[in-house]
């Protein structure tokens, strides 16, 4: 007899009889059991249906985690060539900071040459104030030119106010110091005074002694007319008497008779003079020019014929030119030239002083 198997019982009331639920309760079991079986079935679908999405899981799981690998795989060979790139990248950083260095220093050299060898706006100013200044020095040594001398410092003073630096401003004061002693200068033309003495020069040659002077030109002979013979031999029988006599007035002494030998002897010692009073009036010798200009004038009033009007013209020019005065001492421009080397040598040290800075350590 299976142990399992329900147990019948029976129920029965007070009066004897049987109730019920004794046939309700096989129903009951047998629907527990089928709701136990569905239960078992939909279990059992569950857990296949668990089971394929598990495997399903699994096999996705798997392809991802392959899939994963090989990503991994690739991303460490690209981070092996990524640490590659940057190790040269990195290399030639080093190079190029190494490169950039000796750029800047190479720049740092060339700016300190250029400084050196380049002169600033200033610098250029300077020097030209300095050659400006050198050639209105030699116009006064040599030539003695007041005016080209003036003018040279007004135009190195007008570069100096353009570049305005207060460090120039002494040199300016210098500059006009001698343009006030320049101006109280007298003026003289010496320029047109050497070229009246060159016009003295050219006409010497052309000069006429006072020994060439002639007698007038004989009147020319009258047409011959209708007259005896006789009148016309008196008559130039008279004409040759008159030529044999001469009669004038001395109003001058005699004039001396110069060989013509000696003539050009003569021109040329004139023209000696002239050129030695061009020389003192160069030098601004007052007193040799007016020695050699009073001496060609008296050889001239000596040996030339004054009732010439070449020669009476040359006597007035150089009575002129002895009575013209020259400036007894012209001023120098040491002030000036003294004060732009002092300014100069002034740069020249902050220059250097710039370029010690400038270098590298």
């Amino acid at each position: 007899m299976d142990e399992t198997a329900p147990v019948r019982e029976r129920t029965t009331s007070t009066d004897g009889q049987p109730q019920p639920d004794s046939i309700a309760k096989p129903a009951s079991r047998r629907m527990v059991i089928v709701v136990a079986a569905l239960f078992a079935v939909v279990i059992a679908g569950i857990w296949f249906i668990e089971r394929d999405t598990q495997r399903g899981l699994r096999t996705e799981v798997a392809k991802r985690l392959t899939d994963s690998d090989a990503a991994l795989a690739l991303v460490k060979a690209r981070e092996s060539d990524l640490a590659n790139e940057l190790r040269e990248a990195r290399a030639k950083l080093a190079l190029l900071e190494t490169r950039l260095s000796e750029s800047q220093s190479q720049q740092d050299s060339l700016e300190v040459l250029y400084r050196e060898l380049a002169p600033s706006r200033d610098e250029l100013a300077l020097n030209e104030v300095e050659q400006v200044l050198m050639l209105a020095s030699q116009q006064l040594a040599i030539a003695g030119n007041v005016q080209a001398a003036l003018a040279a410092l007004q135009l190195a003073d007008a570069k100096l106010a353009r570049i305005d630096r207060p460090q120039l401003i002494p040199l300016r004061r210098a500059l006009s110091r001698d343009v006030d002693r320049l101006k109280s200068v007298p003026f003289v033309d010496v320029a047109g005074m050497s070229l009246k003495l060159d016009q003295a020069l050219a006409a010497i040659s052309m000069l006429p002694l006072a020994r060439d002077e002639r007698l007038p030109l004989p009147e020319p002979p009258s047409p011959p007319s209708e007259q005896p013979a006789w009148t016309a031999y008196f008559r130039e029988a008279w004409n040759e008497v008159k030529s044999l006599v001469r009669i004038e007035v001395a109003d001058r002494p005699a004039a001396p008779l110069v060989p013509p030998a000696q003539e050009y002897f003569l021109r040329e010692n004139l023209r000696l003079r002239l050129l030695t009073a061009r020389v003192a009036l160069v030098t601004r010798d007052d007193a040799g020019f007016k020695t050699d200009v009073k001496a060609a004038t008296a050889w001239v009033k000596q040996y030339f014929d004054m009732r010439s009007k070449p020669v009476a013209g040359l006597v007035a020019t150089l009575t002129q030119l002895a009575a013209t005065p020259l400036p007894a001492q012209l001023p120098d421009l040491s002030g000036s030239l003294t004060a732009l080397q002092t300014v100069q040598a002034t740069r020249q040290r902050a220059a250097e002083r710039g370029s010690a800075a400038a270098r590298p350590r």
